[in-house]
């Protein structure tokens, strides 16, 4: 047993050996940058245990109230017709909206909009304090999007929302915020497709009365915000050029050294070859410093599940798997539109837990965007959504938070039906469900069956029967979650049999504790 002179020595020494040794030296790197050394990566319980986050969206888009893409849209003069694959030949309504509002991006350009960005009304406390409540176990902040505006303490470029617009750290008090209720953090960084993407702004009218005229992005005292310009046959969602790629590594690193997220969400797959795998070794190994020798870190992108299988969390846009993946994986998508637009339709409470439910017995986790306004504060429509959403959580959240799924997801009309799937599918609509439709979790012995919309009749499970194929373990128990309500309830061999309960509760997604004999 070490004596307190003892102790102390030894205190004093790591002290001094801190103060010498920068303290990510005092772990072994453990990731180098390659595909092969990523297959260490082993998935933190905190992750496959939260289930459902929430993320703030949010930035100077929002301020022209007219929804995504806008610092994009708002330079394209002749928009792209989805049905003939061709140029319409036709101004984009954002173009239009501009002109009509601002004038004309010649002379005010995104640049402009910068400044009236505010965010007067944004209080980051008392918005995690609620989303806590609704049952968020993450919250993720947008650290740039593809407007190459960093909502953080920058040195690479004076476009950050601490030198304009608000005159704050956004992700320093979104972090502190979610700290203090105990939430883990996440950024996420769309700047991989800004190179391309805003290429637009250098842009100019084919036809009008300023047809020539330069939009404001082909001026060079602002290429430090709207990029410089590629080459003609670098289109693609992630540009080509070395230099841009370097670039994206240079702000992406000042971002995880300056915050040291417990997640870093890419909007695509992890970029730019042997670059992102730099980027990505530095934040895993960065992790493992700061815990103290344990890799917490989470690390979600897109499109490639093969690549992302074992190494980092697959992320599927507005979408679902249509399986069990054996591997926990996210659907990130919104309650409406990913910026705030006026008069836009959102999602129910209802809708939300739907999803939530549907995912978490698949494997995965919901990221839910939750729309601000550009002055930073909830409508009114939003607050009720949050509110249904809080109803449930604390009263069904036993059998989602910390579950695993299953042997199967589900069963029902939903589960048989060709299900979309993959990004974009079967969470950008809304999904019709029926009483029949049953989602399953597990949490040791005890299963949950979920009815996914509020029984009308008796309710028959019919993986529970005795003579299922899927299960014959006999039943001890069947309760409902939220309700002190003795439920009535007959293993028969062809279902689970359960009694409509006299009371239903005020949601629609009903969730049923069963314990099965030992």
């Amino acid at each position: 047993m070490k004596t307190k002179i003892q102790k102390s020595i030894y205190v004093a020494f790591l002290i001094l050996s801190f103060s010498i040794v920068p303290f990510s030296q005092l772990f072994s790197q453990k990731f180098e940058p390659t595909m092969e050394s990523f297959k260490q990566y082993k998935y933190p319980e905190w992750f496959s245990d939260a289930k459902f986050g929430i993320w703030a969206h949010w930035g100077p888009q929002a301020v022209p109230r007219q929804g995504d893409w806008y610092a994009k849209n708002m330079y394209v003069n002749d928009a792209w017709n989805s049905n003939t694959k061709s140029l319409s030949g036709k101004p984009h309504e954002n173009y239009l909206y501009h002109v009509a509002n601002y004038g004309h991006p010649s002379k005010f350009g995104y640049k402009d909009i910068i400044p009236l960005w505010k965010a007067e009304r944004w209080d980051p406390e008392k918005l995690m304090a609620l989303y806590k409540k609704v049952g968020a176990k993450y919250f993720v902040s947008m650290a740039t999007h593809h407007d190459n505006f960093f909502l953080w303490n920058s040195k690479i470029h004076k476009w950050n929302s601490v030198n304009m617009g608000p005159k704050k750290d956004v992700v320093g008090l979104w972090q502190k915020a979610a700290k203090k209720e105990g939430l883990r953090f996440g950024v996420s960084e769309h700047l991989g497709a800004s190179y391309t993407w805003f290429q637009t702004s250098r842009g100019t009218d084919k036809t009008g009365p300023l047809a020539g005229v330069p939009y404001d992005g082909n001026n060079p005292e602002f290429e430090d915000l709207y990029h410089p310009k590629t080459a003609p046959d670098d289109k693609g969602w992630l540009t080509k050029d070395p230099k841009n790629h370097q670039n994206w590594l240079a702000s992406i690193t000042e971002l995880i050294d300056l915050y040291q997220p417990d997640l870093l969400y890419s909007d695509s797959e992890l970029p730019f070859g042997e670059v992102g795998r730099t980027m990505l070794a530095h934040f895993y190994n960065r992790d493992i410093a700061k815990n103290g020798g344990k890799l917490e870190a989470v690390y979600n992108s897109k499109h490639n599940p093969q690549n992302a299988a074992g190494r980092w969390v697959m992320d599927i846009e507005r979408g679902v798997t249509d399986s069990i993946n054996p591997y926990p994986w996210q659907t990130d998508t919104s309650i409406g539109d990913w910026y705030y637009r006026t008069g836009q339709k959102y999602r129910t409470g209802t809708e939300v837990i739907q999803m939530l439910v549907d995912i978490v017995s698949k494997n995965g986790n919901l990221l839910i965007n939750v729309v601000q306004t550009p002055e930073g504060d909830l409508e009114p429509d939003v607050l009720k959504i949050l509110e249904e959403i809080a109803e449930w959580t604390p009263l069904n959240g036993e059998g989602i938070y910390g579950s695993r799924p299953w042997k199967i997801y589900g069963e029902g009309p939903s589960t048989s039906k060709n299900q979309p799937k993959g990004q974009f599918g079967g969470v950008s609509d809304t999904r019709p469900y029926e009483s029949s439709d049953i989602r399953f979790t597990t949490k040791g012995e005890t299963l949950f069956a979920f009815c996914m919309q509020a029984p009308t009749s008796n309710i028959r499970i019919q993986s529970l029967g005795k003579k299922s194929k899927i299960s014959t373990q006999k039943i001890a128990s069947v309760k409902m979650l939220g309700s002190a309500e003795k439920i009535k309830w007959n293993q028969e061999d062809e279902a689970l049999a359960i009694t409509k309960p006299s009371k239903l509760p005020n949601w629609q997604v009903i969730g049923f504790k069963i314990e099965f004999q030992k």
